[in-house]
């Protein structure tokens, strides 16, 4: 298979991963009291819609729980399988998160609007991991998760 072919742009990918990820492990999450952001109500959305959110915060060293779940700070110290990587940090910071997400291995990989980052974006094609890079993952469910 080509590597390429985990590089999600297509409608028909783009639902196939919506679908397909019932728990979501977000990278970059914020807290409550960054309610405002995307990175905190993006989550929240898919708690509501009926996802499993994990956190991974970047930041925020003393906070135990966001949205009621317990925080991880790696995703390699994630129990169990995850579908989706959800990415909430800036392209020049995710190098520094792709050889974690390697060692995770989830399914997919989510690039957040506004986030791009073709190298690392390969690299997880490469490793068979199915990435989707600058579109919205709330935007997306709504869009897929009623058909």
């Amino acid at each position: 298979m080509n590597f390429r072919d985990n590089l999600i742009e297509s409608d028909a990918g783009i639902e196939r991963v919506v679908k397909g990820s019932k728990r979501v492990a977000v990278l970059g999450i914020k807290t409550e009291q960054q309610a405002g952001q995307p990175a905190l109500y993006v989550p929240e959305y898919l708690v509501k819609a009926g996802v499993e959110v994990v956190p991974v915060p970047v930041y925020y060293p003393d906070v135990t729980h966001i949205l009621g779940k317990p925080v991880f700070r790696r995703l390699v110290d994630i129990p169990g399988e995850v579908d989706l990587v959800d990415v909430f940090r800036r392209p020049q910071d995710i190098n520094a998160h792709v050889d974690d997400i390697l060692a995770k291995k989830p399914k997919a990989v989510w690039f957040q609007s506004g986030i791009r980052h073709d190298e690392a974006a390969e690299t997880l094609a490469r490793a068979g991991i199915q990435v989707v890079q600058d579109r919205c993952l709330m935007v997306e469910h709504r869009r897929f998760s009623f058909r």
